[in-house]
């Protein structure tokens, strides 16, 4: 707890001193109600269009800062009482074709010529809304947070077009009201317009951001400037039900044909303009993309993203609480071993300086394996300090129902609940160059048993050319979060970070420079458990393409058992202590051509002694605009004394992405992986027949690799439709 103070008091001591004005509040952006119709086309012929104010001369982001764009980009919005309205003229500076990857939604920003629009409308720099296209016609949205990330998974119903020219690309949308969140009376919203074109190999933005931050950066952002206070959305009401049709079968366990038919509802209602109701009855997510496999060799449980539709607007309030390593609520926890039965979330702003978060989630019993029935509640309430700084509370509680075990019976024991309370401050000063966080949480279980405590925080310095970061952790042994990812108990880290960047005056390296860091563990009696050290040295071409080469020691002193190939079962004995060097290097190539390839290489030794060596692949390449096809390869070679001997796997992806128009999307994708034995095809036909609803037909096989054997079986056909009230 001392420690926790102390940090607190530092970080706020530095939060509270870099408060400042806005940094762009110059740039100003008049936006007028529309005095015509606007019509989607991608041409820029109405009356409105012709009397709107224009964004032009753009500032250059890279490969330099310190100059106008070389690039023209001209942007013009209005409104009217239903839909906010952009177009985009983007100016070619070179001759020759667009650069997209395909018609997939939510593109790779770094692989297409694009415009970006990122939208703060309570100007707390802070949270918003990002919308756009590539030059092809591909949608971008995501919601905003953490003051320049930006999710893609979230998705929302809004309409755009483009246009191709000779000279030009023209990018028009209309955004409902409907689709987005802003306070009643609010005149000045925070926007800042990031464009990207491949072929000068530039990014340029409206208001002028310094190159060691992303364009998204809503501590960058100008001001869009309202001739009146944008009209209310009106009775916001979405009603987004499902109908959906499959059959599974389990070829291992001789199982016959499993049919489902099922139907469920989603619910959005706008009780203010700023603060949503989502609802949600017997959901399914079995249109979402299967994760991406990895060889697992670590010693800890892997983390893999939430991708439910559901959990996602204004998911950071819970889901970024804490660390990557240390997240007290993690979605993915519920209905991971029973089905959801039905939910409710609201979220929100309540004024510019206050946000909430209320979620309650109900699982249903699984007979087979006494597991009952659950309750998920999840409450956060956030509150604006100083410039871009905030301070967030959060209480977690997992419930089981009507559940009195039998401690005798040789059925599985569940926990009858855990609980969870935090504090945390995010520090994030008005220029972006300082950043951190402090928190605390206490766990809460039966009989005291998982009563355990965490302190956290850390600082981080970005500047031009510096940048240095300090943090440390504190998990106690007792520490339990049962809706939350914590894969590592009962230590205590500390990891310093600092790295240097050069920028020559050179027509081909745009950066270089070296990175340090060295991470220690230690266990609750102060024992060195984990050690690993490096440097790196890093890169950059004005191509864009990167190079890294690294040097490490790793040391470890063993807790517990572990398998360090993770297949053979055979496990080091507690207490044995290992430690080795190794190098590596990381290569990626200009993404503006329409063969791309990167790789990454490791060499070095392993545990007991041993040796280990990594080489991972990627290859794309692309019939812009209408198919992009990339394969991936990963393999290991682990040489070890008995009983592990030498152990090969290799992890094999091909993926192939047929976008016929920017509403017809087929993917399919074939994951094979040694480790696990098992070879996984995916494909999934999506038709986006209007906006936001969509039919789905998703077919999966899994198989033992030799002899080629099918394991289970799915095909899901699944219709959503979104109505708005």
């Amino acid at each position: 707890m001392r420690q926790f103070l102390a940090s607190l008091s530092l970080i706020f001591i530095l939060g509270t001193s870099t408060y400042a004005q806005k940094i762009n509040a110059d740039y100003r952006l008049p936006i007028k109600k529309a005095t015509s119709e606007i019509h989607i086309d991608g041409i820029l012929d109405e009356k409105a269009w012709q009397e709107a104010d224009v964004a032009t001369d753009f500032f250059m982001i890279t490969p330099m800062d310190t100059s106008f764009a070389k690039v023209q980009t001209d942007v013009r919005m209005t409104y009217d009482d239903h839909n906010l309205y952009i177009i985009v003229v983007n100016h070619h500076l070179i001759d020759g074709p667009y650069m997209v990857e395909s018609l997939r939604r939510d593109f790779s920003f770094g692989k297409n010529d694009n415009f970006l629009l990122f939208m703060d409308p309570f100007d707390d720099q802070t949270n918003g809304f990002s919308f756009g296209a590539n030059a092809a016609g591909a949608q971008w949205d995501g919601i905003m947070y953490n003051g320049g990330s930006v999710d893609l998974s979230w998705d929302n119903k809004w309409t755009s077009k483009v246009k191709n020219y000779e000279d030009k690309w023209i990018f028009e949308a209309a955004i409902p009201f409907k689709s987005i969140r802003y306070k009643k009376g609010i005149t000045e919203w925070g926007i800042n317009f990031s464009r990207l074109d491949l072929k000068a190999t530039e990014k340029s933005g409206w208001a002028p951001v310094p190159r060691q931050f992303p364009s998204a950066s809503l501590a960058y952002t100008g001001i869009l400037a309202w001739d009146n206070p944008p009209p209310q959305a009106g009775a916001n009401v979405s009603i987004i039900p499902y109908a959906l049709g499959g059959v599974t079968k389990d070829f291992d366990n001789g199982g016959d044909n499993v049919y489902r038919k099922e139907i469920g509802l989603d619910a959005k209602i706008g009780l203010t303009s700023s603060l949503n109701l989502d609802l949600t009855v017997n959901p399914d997510f079995s249109q979402v993309e299967v994760d991406r496999q990895v060889t697992n060799l670590d010693r800890f449980e892997l983390f893999f993203p939430e991708r439910r539709q559901f959990f996602l607007e204004n998911g950071d309030l819970f889901a970024n609480f804490g660390y990557t390593s240390i997240r007290p609520f993690f979605s993915r926890r519920i209905g991971l071993n029973a089905p959801i039965q039905f939910g409710a979330r609201l979220s929100g702003k309540i004024n510019k300086d206050w946000r909430v978060g209320a979620m309650n989630m109900q699982t249903g019993a699984v007979d087979e394996e006494a597991l009952p029935s659950q309750n998920f509640t999840v409450l956060a309430l956030q509150r604006q300090v100083g410039a871009r700084s905030n301070v967030t509370g959060i209480f977690i509680n997992k419930q089981s129902l009507n559940y009195n075990p039998d401690e005798n019976s040789e059925q599985p024991i569940y926990s009858q609940f855990n609980r969870n309370v935090g504090l945390e401050y995010n520090l994030a000063s008005s220029n972006n160059l300082w950043t951190g966080k402090v928190m605390a949480l206490q766990s809460f279980a039966p009989d005291n048993t998982g009563n355990g405590f965490v302190h956290a925080a850390n600082l981080k310095y970005t500047s031009g050319n510096l940048t240095w970061n300090w943090q440390h952790e504190y998990v106690s042994e007792n520490y339990i979060a049962e809706v939350g990812y914590v894969p590592r108990r009962g230590y205590f880290k500390i990891d310093p970070e600092i790295g240097y960047r050069w920028f020559p005056q050179s027509e081909k390296i745009l950066s270089h420079g070296p990175d340090f860091g060295t991470r220690f563990f230690f266990n609750k009696s102060g024992e060195k458990t984990d050690n690993t050290t490096f440097v790196a040295y890093n890169l950059k071409w004005r191509s864009q393409s990167t190079f890294m080469l690294w040097v490490a020691k790793d040391f470890i002193k063993l807790q517990r058992p572990f398998d360090p190939t993770n297949y053979s079962g055979e496990t080091l004995d507690p207490g044995t202590e290992h430690s080795w060097y190794a190098w590596g290097t990381e290569y990626a190539s200009k993404p503006q051509s329409l063969f791309t390839y990167s790789f990454s290489t490791r060499m070095g030794g392993y545990y007991a002694d041993g040796d280990r060596y990594n080489v991972s692949t990627e290859f794309g390449y692309r019939f812009q605009p209408y198919v992009s096809i990339a394969m991936t390869t990963n393999y290991n070679r682990i040489n070890l004394p008995e009983p592990w001997g030498n152990t090969r796997f290799w992890l094999v992806g091909p993926r192939v992405d047929l976008t016929l128009t920017n509403t017809l999307f087929f993917t399919t994708f074939v994951q094979y992986n040694e480790q696990i034995e098992n070879i996984n095809l995916n494909t999934r036909f999506q038709w986006r027949f209007k906006p936001a609803s969509d039919l789905f037909i998703v077919y999966t096989d899994n198989y033992l690799p030799a002899p080629f054997y099918t394991k289970n079986r799915s095909l899901v056909i699944k219709f959503t439709y979104w109505w708005n009230a």
